[in-house]
């Protein structure tokens, strides 16, 4: 857990760190969609519903796509920044200040989010559930060199489609070097839509039961993963 988000990257380890943040995807997108019926990773379908919405007139939710389509960017966006920022700084926990910063944001969401009584919060909710998600989302497609996604699961459903098919494949023409399935990357596919499932039972399951706290238990998986790499440039300086 200590080196997961370092500087030293392997596909050992890149598939490991994919597979906490999957999990702690699915958990923050249930809890989005049974709090506020709006499933914050999913920005084909803001925009798909953006553009229903637009030609039903129905202006609210127009809104609420385009504050989750903007936050899930500007999401990313700050991803960039804080990772760039380590970088040319040299610093080990270059991937480890993004982690960090959505640990704060989900502990404090966590723990702040039942306690706001404003009329209009859903649009809080979704404000800072997608920009989580797109923060998060852009630290594994940087970690990665853009090789594994934690949010998109309509992607990682399309490869394992692929490695599938390649598997299947008997070539009928003598001479042609075999098509062969990478079984590793297919496990891994597999196991991420696993977990990004299993995240989402749970954020359900503990959003009835608890409400928004049930997000402090990702929070703190999240500083687990973050902090080591953070000391370490903490100590170095």
């Amino acid at each position: 857990m200590a080196r997961l988000a370092g500087a030293d990257r392997t596909a050992r380890r890149n598939a490991w760190l994919a597979a906490v943040l999957a999990l702690v995807a699915g958990t923050l997108n249930s809890v989005g969609f049974v709090a506020v019926s709006v499933y914050t990773s999913h920005m084909t379908g803001i925009t798909a519903s953006i553009a229903d919405q637009l030609v039903r007139g129905s202006l609210g939710l127009v809104v609420i796509g385009v504050e989750a389509l903007a936050s899930f960017v500007l999401g990313a966006m700050t991803c960039a920044l804080v990772f760039n920022w380590g970088r040319r700084r040299g610093l080990r926990g270059k991937f480890a200040n993004v982690l960090l910063l959505e640990a704060v944001l989900v502990l404090a969401f966590g723990g702040l989010a039942d306690q706001l009584v404003w009329e209009h919060r859903g649009h809080v909710f979704v404000v800072v559930l997608c920009f989580t998600m797109g923060l998060q989302n852009a630290t594994i497609t940087k970690v990665s060199d853009a090789q594994i996604r934690t949010t998109h699961v309509t992607g990682m459903v399309t490869d394992i489609g692929i490695e599938l098919g390649k598997h299947l494949y008997r070539s009928r023409m003598p001479g042609e070097p075999p098509v062969r399935a990478d079984l590793r990357k297919l496990g891994m596919l597999a196991g991420l839509v696993t977990l990004f499932l299993l995240g989402g039972v749970l954020g359900a399951a503990g959003y009835l039961t608890l409400g928004f706290q049930v997000l402090i238990v990702p929070a703190l998986v999240l500083f687990a993963v973050a902090v080591p790499p953070v000391l370490t440039d903490l100590r170095r300086r």
